[in-house]
């Protein structure tokens, strides 16, 4: 199975990729060495355009899709930040990772304050065949290979870490059908897109994990709606022990499941390779987002969680993850 290795999140690659430095020391080809492997590309989102550009071959935005970003003012959509990351990534040769239509959080007070269900309802069609429609075809068309989908995510942290529903407008008006619709609406406004569902703490064969397999088999129970689940691995030190077992528990819901957000407090050599390894173990496992670049642009800075210092420079975790694939 061709594998779509790690793509993760451009946060401020636009906003300051000039005064970013560039590494100084040699760098040996992330992207390359993985689709060497047979992957499709391994990604980030950074400062620093140069790194993006020699070591990814994804891009993720971390906000611009948003709720709060593309229509905080309900029936006005607005896309400038986002077609700039689509613009971007499309000259540069990138994919793109659409990230994420539905989720509770960074939700406009008008979404959150909807009570009826007929409304809400109307409301999630409305914003994800606008959002989802302005890049149908264009999120994973960027190089000159086949079988290349779009990838969306529909909806992020549905569930508690007791694998119970998140309380939100979406749950508590609407219940489970939510989900249903939003898949619904995302396959009717892009119909070759590989829809996702995303979450965290599904880092180990947990109840959260069970939980997860059991929603996506009761949701694809009639036609498969859901193509693919991600596990974001925000990890702590020494907590990759259970990616291996959280990635096969994963697959057994029969679709892809992908690594969404990787970043690993300490970003231990060991801790990089354990989760490289159980991915490229897992035959359904077929990508990896790094959830950043740089310690300098991460939202876990003080816990230095990924594969580049705060100048910009590869880290022990980067030579290993080389190692590893070559």
């Amino acid at each position: 199975m061709l594998k779509l290795f790690s793509i993760v999140s451009l946060a401020a690659i636009f906003q300051c990729a000039s005064a970013a430095a560039t590494s100084s020391t040699a760098l040996s080809g992330l992207n390359t060495k993985f689709t060497a492997k047979g992957k499709l590309f391994w990604a980030s989102f950074s400062a620093n355009e140069a790194i993006l550009e020699s070591e990814f071959g994804a891009v993720t935005p971390e906000n611009s899709m948003k709720w709060d970003a593309t229509e905080s003012t309900q029936g006005t959509f607005t896309f400038s930040g986002s077609d700039y990351l689509v613009d971007w990534a499309i000259s540069n040769s990138k994919i793109i990772r659409g990230h994420t239509l539905v989720w509770h959080s960074q939700l406009p007070s008008w979404v959150s304050a909807i009570t009826d269900a007929a409304t809400l309802t109307s409301v999630i069609q409305t914003h994800i065949a606008n959002v989802a429609g302005q890049y149908s075809g264009k999120l994973y068309v960027c190089r000159p290979l086949p079988l290349r989908p779009c990838i969306l995510t529909i909806y992020s942290e549905v569930l508690n870490d007791n694998g119970t529903l998140r309380s939100s407008v979406f749950y508590d008006v609407l219940g489970e059908s939510f989900i249903t619709i939003a898949f619904k609406a995302a396959r009717a406004a892009d119909s070759t897109a590989k829809l996702y569902i995303n979450d965290y703490n599904l880092d180990s064969n947990n109840t959260k994990v069970q939980a997860m397999v059991a929603l996506v088999k009761r949701i694809n129970a009639d036609e498969q709606l859901i193509d693919g689940i991600g596990t974001q691995m925000h990890l702590s030190a020494g907590g990759s022990s259970g990616a291996a077992a959280a990635l096969a528990a994963l697959a057994e819901a029969g679709i892809d499941v992908a690594i969404t957000e990787l970043d690993i407090a300490g970003a231990s050599a060991s801790d990089y390779t354990t989760v490289v390894d159980a991915c490229l173990s897992t035959s359904a496992c077929v990508s990896i987002t790094s959830w950043g670049v740089s310690d300098a642009n991460s939202w876990r800075a003080s816990s230095t969680p990924l594969l580049f210092d705060s100048d910009y420079e590869p880290k022990a975790a980067y030579t290993a993850v080389i190692s590893d694939l070559s």
